[in-house]
């Protein structure tokens, strides 16, 4: 109900803020209760919340301490949201500390056996990262004229030369961890593995996106000239993201371990997208992430169904399944084949149109252009070698004997991967129903970065 009402009320024609928010909360240091939606952040609210809903539906077995996990989970929901919505730096800041700790909770009271280690891992390189996120906000904030912590006016402000650059970098390592962008990655594939399949969606399908949704408001919004600069950076690393994910989930025995992998390597299509500065890398950007939110949260969901029954997420300890688990089986296939970007799934739009994003910005030389999009396409050759060769494994082959008697999805099971995989064949099909949310908000960005390339005097050599 709530997700209806937000969407009713919300006016995607128009790239402004929209339902807008403000309460004093501190005056006597600025601080304001500001919160407001545009193009950018109403996509992803929605995200979370669908994504929230059904991770409580699949939690309905949680037998360890009920109350405290569905606490948590709407605990980190609220926080999510107002980090999507936050119009005021340390109201966001705030909300992006707060949503450590329920997600901390989570993996290390309902993990696997090395749990501990998972949520300590994941709690002090977040945590670090916060830090870097605060002394850059901070410094823009005492920038300029006078102190303001608003976003809309920090945005409004020039900051160019090395203090530009330097909050540029702060910014893009510290949202860098959450996205998560290479070397900071290394958190996410030990917390997939100890997290529970619930957990796990929520962590692939919204808190990933979070480090995109920053790099866009920060980095690309408020830091313009320095994104420009720094764009063939942001490239790199979006190919290195790209390419070494797909061949680190080559080496992980374990399911959740190679779809965290697999994680990583689609998120570089994201920093792609943003470090394209035009309207259709943008799109493609948040495509991507809409994308990819469904569909992790749809193979983390149907890979916690099959633990339930076999108790076990080595991969070669299962082979069979297919007989055994044949709804199971298709709706694993599916999401792995809209992972893989097969056309008519949306996974195949969000990184055709980052492609697209790239081939038209003449602002970039033509040779790094070929370059870019023949090593990004080293990760859409590596994907279906590694997620068709899990579905092989796990669901052919022998049979294990002692998983030959298992039963197949329960109705709730099923109805929650369908919630999942239908949309995904829908803006497969039908593109503008994601990309109808966000293209006026995009464009507007767009506009503002290609007004400072004209305006640019000195650009890196990559750029014509």
């Amino acid at each position: 109900l709530m997700l209806w009402s937000f969407s009713r009320h919300f006016d995607p024609a128009l790239g402004s803020l929209q339902l807008v928010e403000r309460i004093d909360w501190l005056p006597a240091m600025g601080l304001q209760w500001s919160l407001a939606a545009d193009g950018i952040s109403a996509p992803l609210v929605l995200l979370s919340g669908l994504v929230t809903l059904l991770t409580v539906a699949a939690s309905w077995d949680v037998e360890r301490k009920p109350r405290l996990y569905f606490a948590l989970l709407l605990a980190q929901a609220s926080a999510q949201a107002v980090v999507f919505l936050s119009q005021d730096f340390l109201l966001f800041f705030l909300a992006w500390e707060l949503e450590l700790v329920p997600v901390y909770l989570l993996i290390a009271i309902w993990g696997g056996q090395r749990r501990q280690y998972a949520a300590t891992k994941f709690i002090l390189y977040t945590a670090t990262a916060s830090l870097l996120i605060l002394i850059s906000g901070l410094a823009l904030a005492f920038h300029g004229d006078g102190f303001t912590l608003n976003l809309a006016e920090l945005a409004s402000r020039s900051y160019g030369g090395s203090f530009g650059l330097l909050c540029y970098l702060g910014f893009l390592i510290g949202f860098g961890v959450k996205l998560p962008m290479f070397p900071l990655h290394t958190w996410l594939p030990d917390a997939h593995g100890e997290a529970n399949a619930p957990i796990s969606m929520l962590l692939a399908g919204v808190l990933l996106k979070m480090g995109g949704y920053a790099l866009i408001r920060f980095n690309v919004q408020m830091l313009p000239d320095a994104h420009l600069q720094l764009a063939p950076a942001l490239m790199v690393l979006g190919i290195v993201n790209i390419v070494w994910g797909a061949l680190n989930a080559f080496a992980q025995d374990n399911v959740k371990r190679r779809i965290a992998c697999s994680s990583v390597s689609h998120m570089g299509f994201v920093l792609l997208g943003i470090a394209a500065v035009n309207d259709l890398g943008l799109s493609g950007a948040m495509l991507q992430m809409i994308s990819h939110g469904l569909i992790a949260a749809g193979l983390f969901f149907v890979t916690g169904v099959f633990y339930e029954r076999t108790k076990t997420l080595s991969i070669p300890n299962m082979g069979g399944l297919a007989k055994v688990l044949p709804i199971t089986f298709a709706l694993f296939v599916i999401t792995c084949l809209a992972s893989l970007a097969l056309p008519g799934m949306s996974g195949f739009v969000s990184e055709i149109t980052v492609f697209l994003g790239i081939t038209s910005n003449d602002a970039f030389t033509t040779g790094f252009r070929v370059i870019t999009i023949v090593l990004a396409a080293i990760g859409l050759v590596l994907t279906p070698m590694y997620l068709l060769s899990m579905c092989r494994r796990v669901f052919f082959g022998p049979r294990i004997p002692a998983l030959a008697k298992l039963g197949d999805m329960s109705p709730r099971e099923l109805t929650i991967a369908l919630v999942l995989v239908v949309p995904t064949l829908m803006i497969g099909f039908w593109p503008q129903l994601a990309t109808g949310l966000y293209d006026a908000t995009t464009d507007s960005i767009a506009a503002q970065l290609h007004n400072t390339v004209q305006t640019a005097l000195e650009l890196p050599s990559v750029f014509g």
